[in-house]
């Protein structure tokens, strides 16, 4: 059987270099995206991140890191699935970087159908969080689902 995509992109204001180290730079990310990461992405560690809206560490194992071009990982659906999430970055003549991120594993199916919703949704919203942190300083995350908190205590 198939296994489902999500895809989202967005472009971003910035250089790859800048991008690339707000993706892999856990003290960058709890500005936009996680509450605490263990450590840097780099090829071959597993780490783990915290979201302030789920109250379990979720690892990553990095399986790639291109500085400035790619990131890739795999970690677990809550269904027990294995997913692959690659982030692909474009550097743009402008000096802006568009950022297209595809995360994959998903057999089709009723699970399915809901992780693509979800998914699709939670990969725009993390793009537009990066984008309004590297852009504006703004952390959109921050207070955004406090309403998930309750669903998961």
């Amino acid at each position: 059987m198939e296994a489902l995509t999500v895809k989202a992109a967005l472009q971003i204001s910035r250089t790859a270099e800048e991008v690339f180290e707000a993706i892999v730079d856990p003290d960058i990310m709890c500005n936009y995206f996680i509450s605490k990461g263990s450590d840097r992405l780099e090829t071959g560690r597993t780490v783990y991140w915290q979201f302030p809206e789920f109250p379990v560490d979720s690892p990553v194992r990095v399986r790639s890191v291109v500085p400035a071009s790619l990131v890739s990982f795999a970690w677990d659906a809550a269904t027990g699935e294995e997913l692959t999430v690659e982030m692909r970055l474009e550097q743009r003549t402008d000096g802006s970087t568009v950022v297209r991120v595809a995360e994959t594993g998903m057999p089709m199916g009723e699970d399915g159908m809901a992780w693509i919703v979800s998914n699709t949704e939670g990969w725009a919203n993390f793009l537009a969080c990066l984008k309004a942190w590297l852009e504006y300083g703004i952390n959109l995350r921050k207070g955004a689902f406090d309403f998930m908190v309750e669903t998961f205590s």
